[in-house]
């Protein structure tokens, strides 16, 4: 069997299996990047190609480690219809990463000075409640809700749907916005696409507020602010999306709120 009908074969079961269209581009780039790499059709690598493959590979992230683990199982398993228990897909412990924050003040006063009204809604929305990229270009026109001040969040990280709350501000924004760019079906339409680009929300965030940062900082921002505001974990949780409680309560760890509260010894 040639390598291409494998990749079919994968990506047929990866869409069967519902993985979303982002996981399954990365997964198919990775079994492809480790099929180039032992130069011989897929069906004849070995058990040690596979576990060669993992033990050799220069990683640049746990997350990509996680990432090429997962495809090459995939791979493994489905593509070639074998059970790993000869080859060693060992997960790396994960990092405990506190998530980087942008200080209120300056993001406010970034986002007052925006005068492109497109990239001021983008990002001050993003902000708002704390949305993931793929969450602001997947928006729809439809999915605003001025009657009940709420937002659909459809189709989201994991495929779940939620609700977050949609503020005053925020909706005097985008109704100024609509006037001028009139979207018909997705809310934030691309020079040349009916969407707006992951990429360029991300060239955005560089140019207003600061050349290193990107989108995900301002999700991170936003929950944290909230609960330096006494916003409930719980609560937040709701429009984080977050299926554990103790993905929101890492938040807790990087307020200024709750670190100035400490007695130190000197």
């Amino acid at each position: 069997m040639k390598n291409a009908k494998i990749i079919n074969i994968c990506n047929k079961k990866l869409i069967f299996l519902n993985y979303s269209e982002h996981t399954r581009s990365i997964y198919i780039h990775y079994m492809q990047k480790f099929i180039e790499s032992i130069d011989k059709q897929i069906v004849h690598a070995s058990t040690l190609d596979f576990q060669n493959y993992i033990d050799n590979y220069k990683f640049t992230s746990v997350s990509q480690q996680n990432q090429i683990i997962s495809a090459v199982k995939f791979l493994y398993k489905f593509g070639l219809n074998k059970k790993y228990d000869k080859v060693k897909f060992d997960r790396p412990r994960s990092e405990k990463k506190l998530p980087q924050i942008i200080d209120s003040e300056e993001l406010k006063s970034s986002i007052e000075k925006i005068k492109n009204l497109k990239h001021k809604s983008i990002i001050s929305l993003g902000y708002s409640v704390g949305l993931r990229v793929s969450e602001i270009i997947n928006l729809k026109v439809s999915d605003i809700d001025s009657k009940r001040m709420i937002i659909h969040i459809k189709n989201a990280k994991g495929r779940k749907d939620r609700i977050v709350p949609l503020s005053e501000n925020i909706l005097n924004l985008l109704r100024e916005y609509y006037k001028e760019f009139k979207p018909k079906e997705y809310l934030f339409n691309g020079q040349k696409s009916l969407q707006y680009s992951p990429g360029s929300c991300n060239q955005i965030v560089k140019k207003y507020v600061k050349p290193d940062f990107h989108f995900h900082l301002l999700r991170h921002s936003c929950f944290t602010h909230l609960i330096e505001n006494g916003t409930d974990c719980r609560v937040i949780q709701k429009i984080a999306g977050h299926s554990n409680i103790k993905t929101t309560e890492r938040y807790m760890q990087v307020t200024t709120n709750v670190l100035s509260k400490v007695k130190l010894p000197m």
